[in-house]
């Protein structure tokens, strides 16, 4: 049985085809989120100030584009960050930014000003400024936070970054535009961001999961060939084959690695193509256990049931009764 909160999203065209090997698991998962960014605005600051977070529902991101603020979190503590760095908030959690030289009064909360133009000021509302980020949150229409959390640590930091820092001003531009192709803009924009961030954090010794696994080059192939052939059927063996190591010696360091057995991820991965297809109603379960390497549709039903929860059936079902899309917050909540 699968634990933890592995789910992935997918969108596939009716057939699933047999992918060459060089499939990229990491660009692969970020592009079945579907990232959007309905809100990204220009802050600036001048002076002392500070505004606190709480709970914000969705990836929270700042870049700082000029001078420097301060940021404090539960666990990550308090970090400068400097004009050139990006950080992303992954999860709900509460947080506080404030200005570089803090202010004398320790119960300061500065509410943001909007200016004409549509731009944000904290602190003084005509001083100088020393400050200026572009600060905004995105959403997933596959919204699922445990694909996320087992992507990401609970900050991420990516300092000085010249990639990141275009590519957060051509996100800023293409937000506050109307230009024609704006969603689709903006959505592959936000991808580029996101694999940018997680590449950041792919290091060996950051907590289990698959981009832990990713930059193994040896767990790597083995990942990389479950994503290009959900279909076949893998046994451990013919894994640790593709990654050239020992039976026991991929099991071992897999599971060190992603948090979970080779096979329950790969049990992960096609409960996902599954309930993907259970959405499109396009493909009898019979097909549907086919293609994503289950002998009939007897031992699919099985599996999906402990797995899911619910018979493929009824998961279809529920699925065509959810209403789509996901409520968007009013952007003063946002940074405030």
């Amino acid at each position: 049985m699968v634990t933890g909160d592995w789910t992935f999203y997918i969108r596939t065209s009716k057939e699933i085809s047999h992918e060459s090997r060089m499939t990229d698991p990491l660009a692969q998962i970020v592009s079945l989120l579907q990232p959007g960014a309905p809100f990204s605005k220009c802050v600036t600051g001048s002076g002392p100030w500070r505004v606190r977070r709480t709970q914000s529902p969705n990836p929270y991101y700042v870049a700082v584009l000029n001078g420097s603020l301060r940021y404090w979190g539960r666990k990550s503590g308090e970090i400068i960050v400097n004009a050139g760095d990006f950080i992303l908030i992954p999860f709900a959690q509460d947080f506080m930014m404030w200005s570089a030289v803090p202010s004398s009064d320790r119960d300061l909360v500065t509410a943001p000003v909007i200016l004409p133009g549509g731009d944000y000021r904290v602190g003084r509302a005509d001083g100088p400024i020393d400050m200026r980020a572009l600060v905004g949150y995105c959403v997933f229409q596959s919204d699922d936070a445990g694909l996320l959390s087992s992507l990401l640590p609970e900050l991420v930091v990516v300092r000085g970054e010249h990639r990141l820092a275009m590519l957060m001003q051509l996100l800023g531009e293409e937000a506050v535009g109307s230009k024609p192709g704006r969603e689709m803009v903006l959505r592959h924009l936000l991808e580029v961001l996101l694999i940018e961030a997680m590449r950041s954090s792919a290091e060996p010794g950051n907590n289990p999961g698959l981009l832990r696994a990713l930059s193994d080059d040896r767990l790597a192939v083995a990942i990389r060939a479950m994503h290009a052939e959900p279909g076949r059927g893998w046994t451990v063996t013919e894994l640790a084959r593709e990654a050239a190591l020992s039976r026991s010696g991929f099991h071992d360091r897999f599971q060190r690695a992603v948090g979970l057995a080779p096979m329950e991820y790969l049990t992960a991965w096609r409960m996902t193509l599954a309930k993907d297809l259970l959405r499109k109603r396009e493909l009898s379960v019979s097909a549907i256990a086919r293609q994503i390497g289950y002998s009939s549709a007897s031992a699919f039903s099985v599996a999906f049931g402990r797995n899911v929860g619910v018979s493929p059936a009824r998961y279809a079902s529920q699925a065509a009764a959810a209403s789509p899309g996901i409520a968007a917050e009013e952007f003063e909540g946002a940074i405030a």
